[in-house]
């Protein structure tokens, strides 16, 4: 699903609606990269800033994201940055714009993904005979709105968990396990709240208290997501999925989140109004 989509027509206009979303919290002086980089990035930073503003997060809880995935990527031959880092390393490391660094934020990666969707019989067929199938409990897609933009349980991605959960007959403490869209820091944030992981204005806490590490209450991005990870724009869905079903399969080595039973991906692209156009949640099961 593609990530950095919008009406070129509305161009600027969609750029000034979206980085007003950031009035209110200023960025420090030397806080914004004197080098070019991503419009997209602005996007962010302003979803961030709304964020400190509306519930008080801050620098250092959009860090702790970033420092626990490059942890996990450690462990994840397949990515594209493994190396740790600290939070202090986080905040520390170039500025792209306020309150992201670098290592808050994605590349855009170059990679591809596909997947082989079998029924046992058909896995007989090919001699595949272990257990190792996974389950699709619930897949769900859904359109971005013109929302007001403090109305977070009206965002997008919260409508279409709450329809995933009805569908799989779970909640979000049935889930063992999550790779969320995290373009930057801030968004897996946002996406852990909208998921149900926690509150509404908690996500930073969440993620600064290690819940969302391997070991946690709710490990997200053992990957280490799209931040070091990697992100192949149209390949991620499909590379967050392959991560999930390592998982359940007990299959991911030293980044296993033990005792995984139902796993959960939620993926974004595009722009409306002040939030992404579409959304899609999968929820898998061993």
């Amino acid at each position: 699903m593609q990530q950095s989509r919008w009406e070129i027509a509305d161009s600027e206009a969609n750029r000034a609606k979206l980085t007003a979303l950031g009035e209110g919290i200023e960025a420090p002086e030397g806080t914004t990269s004197p080098k070019p980089y991503s419009v997209f990035m602005d996007v962010y930073a302003a979803f961030a800033r709304q964020h400190m503003r509306q519930f008080g997060s801050t620098q250092m809880q959009f860090a702790s994201v970033a420092a626990k995935n490059h942890g996990h990527s450690v462990h994840n031959p397949l990515a594209q940055f493994r190396d740790p880092f600290s939070v202090a390393q986080v905040l520390a490391a170039a500025p792209i714009t306020y309150p992201l660094t670098l290592p808050m934020c994605s590349p855009i990666s170059d990679g591809a993904a596909a997947v082989i969707v079998a029924s046992r019989q058909g896995l007989r067929r090919l001699g595949i005979v272990e257990d190792r199938g996974i389950r699709v409990l619930a897949s769900v897609i859904q359109t971005g709105s013109t929302r007001d933009p403090l109305a977070s349980d009206k965002h997008l991605t919260a409508l279409a968990a709450q329809r995933a959960y009805g569908e799989a007959g779970l909640g979000p403490n049935d889930v063992s396990v999550a790779e969320v869209h995290d373009a930057t820091a801030v968004g897996e944030v946002i996406q852990t709240e909208n998921l149900g992981f926690c509150a509404f204005g908690e996500g930073g806490a969440l993620a600064e208290r290690g819940d969302t590490a391997i070991g946690g209450r709710i490990p997200v991005n053992p990957s280490g997501g799209l931040e070091s990870k990697g992100h192949p724009i149209a390949a991620t869905g499909l590379g967050q999925l392959h991560e999930l079903v390592l998982q359940l399969r007990g299959q991911a080595g030293k980044r296993q989140v033990g005792g995984a039973r139902v796993a959960l991906a939620e993926n974004g692209g595009g722009l409306f109004g002040i939030e992404e156009a579409v959304a899609c949640i999968t929820i898998l099961g061993r």
